[in-house]
């Protein structure tokens, strides 16, 4: 048998639409001939002992990054890139006789690219996805939804699926291409039948290359049961879509009905897709991230995460998701093999499952199982970087829709006389920042104006926060140069297809507002000696922040959490505690914001407008398109109170950018170190808290 037609006999996926059905159907028939006839070892209850390997493998929160390109840069940039995870696929399938090819959601929304494909030049039903195309060239078995495929709304989501939703404002019987492989999600439903939206499971039946009892080789039918589940955000961060016409339910509590419906239908083994991570909280119904709980629901042989774009089995020295019954070493959740692959195509997830077989069925021997992370870039030996190269039959499938979107985020809006960055938005630069504020700002205002004249009197704000701010290493800034300001540049500026929301608020919301941004920062110890590191793990897309003259404060961050916002003021003087407030803000913030204050539960949202926060910030520099430092990047609403430190305070950021700090009269600042060792391609720097 040739390693090609080995390594497909379980991963029978490289066809899609309907020659796809009708291949699978022929090649399942021939594969349950095959192995309960004569053929490879004879009748399969003859086999009892036969152990096989079944690698699982998965993608998680690609983002649409089929290339390894950065539409906000106009570059190739090698760190990332489904492109690439592919080849880790190919590879994965030369080393295993038997392979599963998962995909764990958000998929169709995070670049250019995708925009393009879903509001600027949308794509016709009889079109395929360019990511579900790219997907189609590796023969994927199943994947399920993350929160960002509700981003378009239903209609498209319908669409791209292929159709068959049935939920209000959907045409249902609408036939399109589709994604090309079973897509399951058991904890959404439609509210229009009371069923949930997308099928809750599927059962592929395969063929598994086994080691009979005598140590030859046989082939035995398996039945493989995937099931799939979202975070229940999606009714926040996708209200105006989705209320009234889909419920959510919790992941435990779906599994718990549908996992005994895939035994019942003969799944000797069962694979969760969980669109979610692991968090250490009590359990609830609307829990984001309850990898932990839906590990322990009986039957589920394995786990698949994503959603908080972390890594597991994680092997840093101080891994992430350290919890009672995480073992990174074993890469287990509560005995449970899982694994969670970054994110952006950074990774390929392989849960190796230990298979014997009982004279009947597949059983998982899990601690024989295992969990892995294979990454595109590793350091060899002397401790340079290696990316593995990209597949090479993935470029040419979308090659004619990633030009268009370059296209079009090359379209001129106008200028700006200085470089915009958030390099060094948490140590008070608010170059990138303001312009995003400015634009909320006047968009709100102009609406109550015209709208809401019950609020005209209140003063409206905007906050915003440095979406990208080093997350993903050196490159993950906002970093617009001077000169033309293009579409590319304003989708840099506002990162993620938010929409604008206004909420009403007092002054003691707005402090305590603050307040919760200000986790951003550890508490520094004036005392220490010895270097403090002032960024914490709080993520920089939560530090909200003004931008305006008109309110003042300070952050200190030698106090603890919650008592650092110190002279807030609001045109000179002290914040009014119950002065009302519009705040302009997004989505996301307004309706599950409730840890920075009750009202982000979506209770004080005044106006859910239907325009994304990046059109805004496009419409607005059309509308004003020299952007200059003194009207647009020099309003600094915040700074750190005075404190002397006997050691040095230290942060990182982008290599080499002091200029950039310098430029934003951030005199504070020093550079200690171009490499700070982290391997992310960031610098060492220190800021003066005493200046």
């Amino acid at each position: 048998m040739s390693e090609r037609t080995r390594s497909r006999l379980l991963s029978l996926s490289s066809f899609h639409g309907s020659r796809r059905t009708a291949t699978l159907s022929v090649l399942a028939l021939a594969a349950s001939l095959s192995a309960c006839g004569g053929g490879d070892g004879g009748s399969v209850n003859n086999n009892a002992g036969a152990t096989a390997t079944l690698a699982v493998l998965e993608t998680t929160d690609l983002h649409f990054n089929v290339r390894s390109y950065d539409y906000f840069k106009l570059a190739e940039d090698k760190s990332y890139g489904f492109e690439r995870t592919a080849t880790l696929v190919r590879a994965a399938r030369k080393e295993f006789a038997n392979t599963l090819l998962v995909d764990n959601g958000d998929t169709i929304q995070g670049t250019a690219l995708a925009d393009y494909e879903a509001t600027i030049n949308p794509i016709p039903c009889t079109q395929q996805l360019s990511m579900y195309k790219a997907m189609g060239a590796l023969g994927f078995d199943a994947g399920t939804l993350g929160n960002h495929e509700f981003n378009y709304g239903l209609p498209f989501l319908n669409q791209v699926l292929g159709g068959g939703l049935e939920v209000d404002g959907v045409d249902a019987a609408k036939k399109c291409a589709g994604a090309g492989f079973p897509m399951v999600l058991a904890n959404v439903t439609s509210n229009k039948t009371q069923k949930p939206l997308v099928q809750p499971y599927t059962v592929l039946e395969r063929t598994l290359v086994a080691k009979g009892a005598d140590g030859k080789e046989v082939k035995l039918p398996i039945k493989v049961g995937v099931i799939g589940f979202t975070t229940p955000g999606i009714m926040n961060w996708d209200k105006r879509y989705l209320e009234g016409k889909v419920s959510t339910q919790g992941a435990v509590e779906a599994a718990t009905k549908y996992v005994p419906e895939l035994r019942a239908k003969g799944a000797d083994i069962v694979i969760a897709l969980l669109h979610g991570g692991m968090d250490s909280a009590a359990y609830s119904p609307t829990m984001e991230n309850p990898g932990l709980y839906l590990s322990k629901v009986a039957g589920i042989d394995a786990m698949v995460m994503g959603h908080q774009h972390g890594v597991f089995p994680d092997t840093a020295a101080t891994p992430g998701f350290t919890m009672a019954g995480v073992d990174h070493k074993a890469g287990t959740v509560n005995g449970v093999p899982a694994v969670m692959a970054s994110s952006w195509g950074k990774a390929l997830g392989v849960v190796q499952l230990a298979l014997q077989w009982d004279g009947a069925k597949w059983v998982v021997n899990k601690t024989a199982s295992k969990s892995e992370l294979r990454n595109i870039q590793n350091k060899n030996a002397a401790g340079a970087t290696v990316t593995v190269d990209a597949d090479a039959s993935v470029a040419p499938l979308v090659e004619t829709q990633h030009q268009a979107a370059i296209q079009y985020v090359k379209t001129p809006i106008g200028q700006t006389d200085f470089r915009m960055s958030t390099l060094f938005a948490d140590v008070g630069d608010p170059g990138a920042i303001q312009i995003v504020n400015q634009a909320q700002q006047a968009y709100v205002a102009a609406y109550i104006k015209a709208s809401l004249p019950q609020y005209a009197q209140l003063p409206v704000l905007s906050v915003s926060a440095p979406f990208k701010s080093g997350f993903q290493g050196g490159a993950d800034y906002t970093d617009v140069a001077v000169g033309p300001l293009a579409i590319n540049n304003a989708a840099d500026l506002y990162l993620y297809p938010n929409t604008v929301y206004a909420v009403k608020v007092n002054g003691g919301d707005i402090k305590n507002w603050l307040e919760a941004a200000a986790k951003r920062f550890n508490q520094i110890d004036p005392a220490k000696t010895g270097e403090q590191q002032l960024i914490s793990t709080f993520p920089g897309y939560n530090f909200d922040m003004f931008t305006t003259a008109d309110v003042q404060y300070q952050i200190d961050v030698t106090q603890p959490v919650g008592s650092r916002i110190k002279n807030l003021t609001y045109l000179g003087k002290p914040i009014d505690v119950a002065q009302e407030f519009v705040i302009a803000t997004n989505n996301y913030r307004a309706t599950s914001g409730k840890s920075f204050i009750d009202k982000l539960d979506g209770s004080g949202t005044i106006w859910a407008s239907p325009d994304a926060n990046r059109d805004v910030v496009i419409d607005y520099i059309r509308k004003n398109p020299a952007v200059t430092r003194s009207a647009n990047g020099a309003a600094k609403s915040w700074r750190f109170a005075k404190a002397t430190v006997a050691g040095p305070v230290v942060f990182s950021s982008g290599a080499n950018a002091l200029a950039v700090a310098q430029a934003a009269g951030l005199a504070n600042v020093s550079l200690l170190a171009a490499d700070d060792g982290s391997g992310k391609g960031t610098s060492k720097y220190a800021v003066d808290l005493s200046k």
